[in-house]
């Protein structure tokens, strides 16, 4: 029993440890992610420019390769920087100057990382929205996107809105881990639709009538109850908020 008991206590000191060293690497890597991207995002690496090898990278950063190598799969994955074999990594896409004014350095990694949850959990959530809603439901619905229309037209930022718009779609689930989940990462979500918003706020007003018509799509598949369109329409209004974001444009 004591034998057992001893093997048992390892293990749990053995798991412990390997997920302090995750998270100390997921850290650097966040932090090496954002150093990047600031630098590209000033323009200090511009649009077609070299990035430095890996080993330089690493050295100049204080890093191991392996955890360089996570930042750059990020920023790949963003559509930042594309790598040639061979060549090295090249910058691909500028993001927008304003999401350093917007996101500072610290919290670029996890809106990132909000926007990947948002898509899983919202696109699930709309899908059985469509299939579950009820009328008042549907005319809270209706209510939050007038809302955002007023926003829209009179300049507003409309965070408010926003969020109350994609709760209400969460709720209309009737599934209350949906609430719950989205409930326990509020603060995140928040800066993410602040981001998102502002920078739509700095460009044209064609933009913002793109962003309203995505939320538009997402109402109208959950009016017709249609599920897997309000699902496609969750998924692509969060990840084009994503693109918008960290590939520009």
């Amino acid at each position: 029993m004591e034998a057992n008991q001893r093997t048992l206590a390892a293990s749990l000191l053995s798991s412990a440890r390997q997920s302090r060293r995750e998270e100390r690497d997921r850290t650097l890597s966040d932090t090496v992610y954002e150093q990047i991207l600031a630098k590209i995002v000033s323009g200090e690496i511009p649009v077609g420019g070299k990035l430095p090898t890996e080993i330089e990278l690493s050295e100049g950063f204080g890093v191991s390769r392996p955890i360089l190598r996570q930042a750059l799969k990020q920023l790949k994955i963003d559509g930042v920087i594309v790598s040639t074999q061979g060549s090295g990594s090249y910058v691909q896409k500028q993001p927008d100057r304003a999401v350093l004014t917007f996101a500072p350095i610290g919290s670029i990694a996890d809106i990132q990382r909000t926007f990947e949850f948002r898509m899983a959990i919202e696109g699930e959530a709309a899908m059985l929205a469509a299939e579950r809603r009820s009328i008042e439901q549907l005319a809270l619905l209706r209510q939050s996107l007038d809302e955002l229309e007023r926003c829209v037209q009179q300049g507003e930022l409309g965070v408010d809105a926003d969020e109350k718009f994609h709760a209400i779609v969460c709720s209309s689930s009737d599934n209350h881990y949906f609430v719950s989940v989205r409930t326990s990462m509020h603060a995140n979500i928040i800066t993410g639709l602040n981001l998102t918003r502002n920078l739509s706020l700095s460009k044209s007003t064609e933009r913002l009538r793109l962003v309203q018509a995505e939320h538009e799509a997402i109402y109208a598949a959950i009016e017709r109850q249609d599920a897997e369109a309000a699902r496609n329409a969750m998924r692509a209004h969060i990840d084009n908020a994503r693109k918008r974001v960290f590939v520009g444009g």
